[in-house]
């Protein structure tokens, strides 16, 4: 099937069976590609308008700030500002919710990541956005997202765009998670994964080994594990470590395994955000049939302290994710 016979984004969100998204988040999916694409021709053109380096800040957690972290936050909210939909965005590089102005009954609070692994843009490696849509209980601008977020808000979309030698959209509105590729000739996201699955069991692994000695020592413990040779299995896992979660978990999503950024010395309770990067990935990732758990429970069950609330994680195929759960309940009792 060629270019031209592929389904577009546009024809799927509007298929009966195709996300299966009410029509205010089939408007908010349309936006979210649309800053998506101004994103990637930013990203793929920052050597020649200058645009990487640092912006000289920080971002809430201590994070310092690149010039297209700052760029990629600035795309989604003017993307966003007159959708009448959305009625505050948490951002990754925002110190407060940035609440919008709704101007119909059903409105969202979109939580995003824009530009995650930024330390890769200098070195030409891949990054991502990581996105979710609230479905709000209540009516008009929003007064305090974190409070409503807390009311136990149902994500109704979630998804990530990985940055790489192609662009590619993965999303779930909660009936199946499907990827897209941005045809750059066309302009168009195209249907290109459908009705993604997890594998039930994996071969690698993704985490951060740097951090190895200041990890608990039951987390220790996993990774001899994973990498010892009494697996039962077909041998010893392999590390694969991009330093960017959208890559590192689309990698386990379509080849199985597991990706994991337990706490350590320095974050007790972890470094990953609970709203814009570990929930998204958690509901999408076990739309595909795999498990999202901070080693106690389950992600989806944190209700959020703080908009930038970090939690501990590990995410991917099934088998893996119990075995974490196993050596975490085991080592740290």
């Amino acid at each position: 099937m060629n270019s031209q016979e592929k389904i577009t984004l546009g024809s799927f969100l509007l298929k009966k069976d195709g996300a299966r998204l009410d029509p205010a988040l089939n408007v908010l999916m349309t936006r979210l590609a649309q800053a998506a694409k101004t994103i990637s021709h930013e990203i793929r053109n920052a050597s020649i308008s200058g645009n990487l380096g640092m912006a000289g800040g920080e971002n809430p957690t201590g994070d310092e700030q690149k010039k297209l972290d700052v760029a990629a936050n600035e795309i989604v909210l003017e993307t966003f500002a007159d959708s009448g939909r959305v009625a505050a965005v948490v951002s990754e590089e925002l110190e407060a919710a940035r609440c919008l102005d709704t101007a119909y009954p059903d409105s969202y609070i979109l939580c995003v990541d824009p530009v995650g692994g930024s330390s890769n843009l200098d070195i030409n490696g891949t990054v991502g956005t990581i996105f979710s849509f609230y479905r709000r209980k209540r009516t008009g601008r929003s007064q305090d997202p974190l409070a409503e977020l807390q009311d136990r808000l149902p994500i109704a979309a979630a998804g990530y765009v990985m940055y790489g030698p192609g662009t590619i959209l993965v999303f779930t509105g909660g009936a199946g998670v499907n990827g897209f590729t941005l045809d750059n000739r066309r302009g168009e996201f195209l249907l290109t994964q459908e009705l993604i699955r997890s594998p039930a069991r994996g071969s690698y692994y993704s985490a951060n080994l740097g951090k190895y000695g200041q990890w608990d020592p039951y987390i220790r413990k996993f990774v001899d594990h994973l990498t010892g040779k009494d697996l039962a299995s077909n041998g010893p896992y392999s590390l694969r470590y991009v330093g960017a979660m959208v890559a590192d978990i689309h990698r386990n999503l379509l080849e199985g395994g597991i990706f994991f950024y337990p706490e350590d010395e320095k974050n007790r309770n972890g470094k990953l955000r609970l709203l814009y990067e570990c929930a998204p990935m958690a509901f999408l990732v076990e739309q595909a049939g795999g498990r999202a758990t901070t080693g106690r429970g389950s992600i989806l069950d944190i209700r959020p302290e703080s908009l930038h609330q970090q939690v501990p994680i590990a995410i991917g195929s099934p088998f893996e994710v119990d075995l974490y759960e196993k050596f975490c309940r085991e080592g740290g009792e």
